[in-house]
C-alpha cells in the first residue's frame, strides 16, 4: 500500500496498513518435523497478500534452545536450525517485499537464554568481564532472596549461582536471566542487533516487554497487591513500583529509537501493558521520539460492553491526538485467549468490525481472520512453561492461542505432513474451520475479513480519517463516524441480541454488514451485526 494523506499528513506504512503476527511454530511446517518453519511461512507469503495486510510480524526465531519457545534467546544475530537458517530467512525476506509486504521481528532485549555465551561467561565469577551485563545481589542478611520481587512464571524473580554465592534477577523462566541496561556495553551490544536485522531488510520489530528494561536501583521489597486472590497468578501478589516502568527505561528507548532512525522508514512497537496514562509517554516527544506504537491492548482487558469500549475508545484517541501520536489496536496476541472465545461467536464479526475500522493501526493474530478459537490442551500435551510452572492457575497457560495454523481439512489440517505429530494439538472443528473451506464459502468468516481490508482501501476515511463516536440511542450500540476531506463512513456495532431502531443514523445504504448482505437501507440494527454505512 502506498501511505494516504490524512488533511495535509502523509501516514506512514505502520499507519496506514495492518500488521499481522506470526507465530512460526505454528503457521507451516515445510519439514515434517511437526513444527512450522521459515519455509513454510515464505510459501504462504501469497496468502498473506490477499489478506490485504501490510507487514507480516514473526514471532521470535533467533538461536535458542526453546524452553521458553524462543523468548530465551542463545544467539540473537542467527536463526535458530529448527526454523531454517540465515539463507532461508533473506529468502523469506527478499519475496516479502517482492509482494509488497514489510518484515518485522520479535526483538527480545530484557534477557537472554542461561545459554547464550555472554552468560555463560558471567557464570564463571564475580571478576568476569560479562559479570556486570547481568542483575547480581547479594543474599539477604539472613542469607535468603535478596526481595520479593516475582517472576511472571512463578516462584522467585531470584535464583542462586551456587558457585559465586550470589543470586541473579530472572522476570521469566531462571533459564532467562535478565540483562543489565544500566550496563553502556549491553545496550551497545543489544543495537548492533537491531542493525544486523535491519541491514538483512528487517522493516521493523515488536519489542518484548519493553517496560520492563530497568529496576528500581535500591531493590527494595515490593508491596503485597490488596487486590489479590488465591487461585490468582502469583506475580500478580505484588505491585510492581520496582521492576516495571521505571524512569530509566525511557532513556534507553530513545537510545533504540535513534539506532533505527539510522535506517530509512524502519519503525517499532513496544510491547507494554501498562494503564494509558503511563503507555503513552513510551511514544515520546518530537524532540525525543521513543517507540512508533506503544501496543494498547485495552480492548483485550476491558469488558465487551459496547459503553465501556466506546468510553476507552473516545479516551484513547483523545489521549493520542493530545501528545500527538498514532494510536493501535489489537484484540489477540500469542499471550492472550483467542478474541472469538472471549467475545463469543455471536460477537465475533463485531468485534473484527471495531479492529478494522477504529483509527489506529490494527495488528491480527494469526488464524483469527477464519475464527479460530482456543483450543484446549490437555496436560499431557501442555508445553507452555507459564502454565507448567503453574498448574494451579488454569488460565496460566497460552499453548491454548498458539495451536497450529487451520489451512484445509487434509490430516493436520495442511500444517504439517499427514505422518507428523504437530507440536500442539489442532482444534477440533479444523476440517471446517479452514481457510480452505472458508475460500470457497462467500458468507465466510474469512471472506468478510478480506471485505473488510478491501473497503479500508477503498474507503480513505477508514484509514487516515478522524474519530468521532457518536450517540445511538441505545446502550447495546456503539457508533462512530470517521471523516477524511469531507468523505465520512459510520459504524454501527451491536453488542447485543436485539433489534435497535437507529433512525436517521443507520438509514443510508449500507458499504457491508457482518450479516452478509448489503442492505440498501434500513433502520434497524439486526442482533450482533456490524454495518459500515456510506456518510
Amino acid at each position: 500500500m502506498t501511505p494516504m494523506a490524512s488533511g495535509t499528513r502523509q501516514l506512514k506504512w505502520w499507519q496506514s496498513g495492518i500488521i499481522y503476527q506470526i507465530y512460526p511454530r505454528s503457521f507451516q511446517d515445510s519439514s515434517g518435523d511437526g513444527v512450522g518453519d521459515l519455509r513454510g511461512i515464505t510459501a504462504r507469503l501469497p496468502y498473506l497478500r490477499s489478506l490485504g495486510v501490510e507487514a507480516a510480524w514473526l514471532s521470535p526465531i533467533f538461536t535458542s534452545p526453546m524452553r521458553d519457545f524462543g523468548y530465551d534467546v542463545a544467539d540473537y544475530c542467527d536463526i535458530d536450525p529448527l526454523f531454517g537458517d540465515l539463507v532461508d530467512f533473506d529468502a523469506l525476506v527478499g519475496e516479502a517485499h517482492g509482494l509488497g509486504l514489510k518484515v518485522m521481528l520479535d526483538y527480545v532485549p530484557n534477557h537472554t537464554s542461561s545459554d547464550h555465551a555472554w552468560f555463560q561467561q558471567a557464570l564463571t565469577g564475580r571478576d568476569s568481564e560479562k559479570r556486570d551485563w547481568y542483575v547480581w545481589r547479594d543474599p539477604a542478611p539472613d542469607g535468603g532472596l535478596p526481595n520479593n520481587w516475582k517472576s511472571f512464571f512463578g516462584g522467585p524473580a531470584w535464583t542462586l549461582d551456587q558457585d559465586s554465592g550470589q543470586y541473579y534477577l530472572h522476570q521469566f523462566l531462571p533459564s532467562q536471566p535478565d540483562l543489565n541496561w544500566r550496563n553502556p556495553d549491553v545496550r551497545a551490544a543489544m543495537f548492533e542487533v537491531l542493525r544486523f536485522w535491519m541491514r538483512r531488510g528487517v522493516d521493523g520489530f515488536r519489542v518484548d516487554v519493553i517496560w520492563l528494561l530497568a529496576e528500581d536501583e535500591r531493590f527494595l521489597d515490593e508491596p503485597a497487591n490488596p487486590d489479590w486472590q488465591p487461585g490468582d497468578i502469583e506475580h500478580n501478589s505484588v505491585t510492581h513500583i520496582y521492576t516495571q516502568d521505571q524512569p530509566e527505561t525511557h532513556q534507553y528507548i530513545r537510545e533504540m529509537r535513534a539506532v533505527l532512525d539510522e535506517f530509512d522508514d524502519r519503525m517499532m512497537v513496544g510491547e507494554i501493558y501498562l494503564p494509558v496514562d503511563q503507555l503513552l509517554p513510551y511514544a515520546g516527544t518530537p524532540d525525543a521520539a521513543m517507540v512508533h506504537l506503544p501496543f494498547n491492548f485495552h480492548l483485550i482487558l476491558r469488558p465487551w460492553q459496547a459503553a465501556a469500549v466506546r468510553e476507552f475508545a473516545d479516551d484513547y484517541d483523545a489521549a493520542c491526538r493530545k501528545i500527538g501520536t498514532w494510536p493501535n489496536w489489537v484484540l489477540g496476541n500469542h499471550d492472550q485467549p483467542r478474541f472469538r472465545s472471549r467475545v463469543g461467536a455471536a460477537q465475533y464479526r463485531v468485534a473484527q468490525t471495531l479492529l478494522l475500522t477504529l483509527r489506529g493501526t490494527p495488528t491480527v493474530y494469526y488464524g483469527d481472520e477464519i475464527g479460530m478459537a482456543n483450543v484446549p490442551v490437555p496436560l499431557d500435551r501442555m508445553v507452555d512453561p507459564a502454565g507448567l510452572q503453574q498448574p494451579d492457575s488454569p488460565a496460566a497457560s497460552r499453548d491454548p492461542e498458539r495451536t497450529p495454523m487451520q489451512w484445509d481439512a487434509s490430516p493436520n489440517a495442511g500444517f504439517s505432513a499427514a505422518e507428523a505429530i504437530p507440536w500442539l494439538p489442532l482444534a477440533d472443528d479444523f476440517s471446517a474451520v479452514n481457510v480452505q473451506a472458508q475460500e470457497a464459502d462467500s458468507h465466510s468468516d474469512l471472506n468478510y475479513f478480506r471485505a473488510l481490508t478491501q473497503l479500508r482501501q477503498q474507503q480513505p476515511a477508514l484509514v487516515g480519517g478522524d474519530y468521532h463516536s457518536l450517540n445511538s440511542g441505545h446502550e447495546d450500540v456503539f457508533a462512530f463516524r470517521r471523516i477524511l476531506d469531507g468523505q465520512s463512513v459510520t459504524v454501527v456495532l451491536n453488542f447485543g441480541a436485539g433489534e435497535p431502531e437507529l433512525g436517521e443514523l443507520a438509514a443510508s445504504p449500507a458499504l457491508l454488514s457482518s450479516c452478509g448482505d448489503h442492505p440498501e437501507s434500513g433502520t434497524k440494527l439486526r442482533p450482533n451485526e456490524a454495518r459500515i454505512i456510506l456518510g
